[in-house]
């Protein structure tokens, strides 16, 4: 079974080599049909301490780090900046 890759916005880096990745999902009310957007908060691994809050990041789900952590950074695509950073 493949790794669940997300991506979302880093909405904190204030612990140390850890973030808080809000990731939005659509969701279709199962009556009435109406599209919502969800947001879910993870916490994610952060090896070098590189995300700042405002990045958009793709995580990676791995084996539990802690008893909240159970994604990692695998890559930085767009920094707070504005900037785009190539794909590795």
């Amino acid at each position: 079974m493949p790794k669940k890759e997300l991506v979302g916005k880093v909405v904190s880096n204030k612990m140390q080599k850890t973030v808080v990745v809000a990731v939005e999902n659509d969701v279709k009310h199962r009556k009435y049909e109406k599209q919502t957007v969800k947001t879910s908060k993870l916490k994610a691994h952060d090896e070098e301490n590189k995300c700042q809050i405002g990045d958009r990041v793709r995580i990676q789900e791995c084996p539990p780090i802690s008893k909240d952590k159970h994604f990692q950074v695998v890559a930085v695509l767009q920094t707070a900046l504005g900037a785009t950073v190539t794909a590795e």
